[in-house]
């Protein structure tokens, strides 16, 4: 029984470690590729390609896409940047949480509706960011700010999976 527990507490210690380990980077942004996508060098002059966490913004080709570039450029580009990041996605891009003097970018994309809040993803993170993020959404469709003027806007992930379903003559199954 005493090694039951042992084991549980060791487990539980292991999974709050990796529950708030993050990785800190500091950097200069010097690409923004769309959206949700931006290019820092760290101080090594280390490209990062960093998709930001929690949300998903509108491709370049979509209503809103450029808009959404454009305010994340203005917001990001030339500044330098604090990047808390999580893990790589399968195209090893790093995710993270982008902050310029201390202000979460992520989440202003949202506020200003040009990215909807990524829920696929919620579980990933902290609950305040979620109850941060969820609210943000909430109140730029309210707003009607961005993306939320169309009445039946078509989320990035919808509108990925449409192109790719096209591409290859129906449905992917």
């Amino acid at each position: 029984m005493r090694h039951l527990a042992l084991l549980a507490l060791g487990i539980s210690l292991i999974g709050l470690a990796s529950a708030t380990s993050a990785d800190t980077i500091t950097g200069r942004v010097v690409g923004v590729s769309d959206g949700d996508t931006i290019t820092v060098l760290d101080g090594s002059n280390q490209p990062h390609k960093v998709r930001l966490a929690g949300i998903d913004a509108p491709e370049k080709a979509q209503a809103f896409g450029q808009a959404s570039k454009q305010h994340l450029a203005n917001h990001v580009f030339g500044r330098q940047v604090t990047l808390e990041c999580s893990k790589r996605d399968k195209y090893r891009r790093e995710i993270c949480t982008v902050y310029v003097y201390g202000q979460d970018q992520n989440l202003a994309q949202i506020e200003a509706g040009l990215a909807w809040w990524y829920r696929q993803y919620a579980h990933e993170q902290e609950p305040s960011l979620r109850m941060q993020y969820e609210l943000a959404e909430h109140e730029a469709q309210i707003a009607q700010r961005g993306l939320w003027r169309d009445p039946n806007p078509t989320p990035p992930w919808e509108w990925r999976y449409e192109r790719k379903t096209r591409r290859i003559g129906g449905t992917p199954f």
